[in-house]
């Protein structure tokens, strides 16, 4: 899969960020795919590193997903329900079976 680069310009010069990193930068994680251990494991790592930086800050959670494994979502649900910050979640597309109940 290719991943498009974003190319910043910062007072120390350019820096690039592949387009998941930076949405990660603006709290924003989004999820494109089927869900299973793979993509939650993903999920809940950046739900866990988000509410480290800032505690306080709400999460934009995006999801245009099929849907999924039951036990790989419902980890992404807990994680979700166990952190501090507020998850915003949004479909665009569409969020069906296990993606749904996110």
């Amino acid at each position: 899969m290719l991943v498009p680069i974003v190319v910043e310009q910062t007072s120390r010069g350019e820096r690039s960020y592949d387009i998941y990193s930076r949405l990660l930068k603006e709290r924003i994680i989004f999820l494109g795919t089927a869900i299973d251990d793979m993509v939650a494991n993903l999920v809940i790592a950046q739900l866990l590193f988000l509410e480290s930086e800032e505690p306080d800050k709400d999460i934009n959670f995006y999801i245009n997903s099929p849907g999924g494994i039951v036990s790989s979502g419902l980890a992404i649900y807990d994680t979700m329900q166990y952190i501090k910050p507020s998850v915003q979640t949004i479909c665009i597309g569409q969020a069906a079976s296990m993606a749904a109940l996110l």
